[in-house]
C-alpha cells in the first residue's frame, strides 16, 4: 500500500525519477507540448465518456490516468521554472476566495436548478 503524498512531496519524486531514469528533463518548450498533447487525451476521454462520442475498439478509456499524467508534465514544468506549486496552489486559493467568496453563491445560473437540454423534453 502507498502513502498519500504531498504535492511538494511528488514534486520532489518527479525530479528524482527524471534524474534517474529519464536522464535530464525536457526542453520547456517541448514540456509543454507535452502537457498539450496529455490534457488532449483526457479531453479525448472525457468527450468518450461523458459526451456524445463512443469509443473506438480497444480504446482505454482510464480518465484517472490522463489526469494523473497531466499532473506528472505539470510538475516537470514546475521543477524546471522553479516554481512550488504547493505555495502557488496556496495563493491561488486565497486569491480565489478573497475574489468569489460570494460571487458564485450569487449567480442565479448556478444557484437555480439546472434545465433540461433532452429533446426529447423540446417536442
Amino acid at each position: 500500500m502507498h502513502h498519500e503524498i504531498s504535492i511538494r512531496e511528488a514534486q520532489k519524486l518527479v525530479d528524482k525519477w527524471v534524474h534517474e531514469y529519464g536522464v535530464r528533463y525536457f526542453s520547456e518548450l517541448t514540456n509543454m507540448a507535452c502537457l498539450t498533447e496529455e490534457v488532449g487525451e483526457l479531453a479525448r476521454v472525457m468527450a468518450r465518456t461523458y459526451g456524445d462520442q463512443s469509443f473506438k475498439e480497444g480504446e482505454k478509456h482510464n480518465i484517472g490516468e490522463e489526469m494523473a499524467d497531466i499532473l506528472w508534465v505539470l510538475m516537470c514544468l514546475a521543477n524546471q521554472t522553479g516554481v512550488d506549486l504547493t505555495e502557488e496552489l496556496q495563493k491561488s486559493f486565497d486569491k480565489k476566495t478573497s475574489r468569489d467568496k460570494d460571487r458564485h453563491k450569487q449567480n442565479k445560473k448556478l444557484t437555480q436548478p439546472v434545465k433540461s437540454t433532452n429533446t426529447e423534453e423540446l417536442q
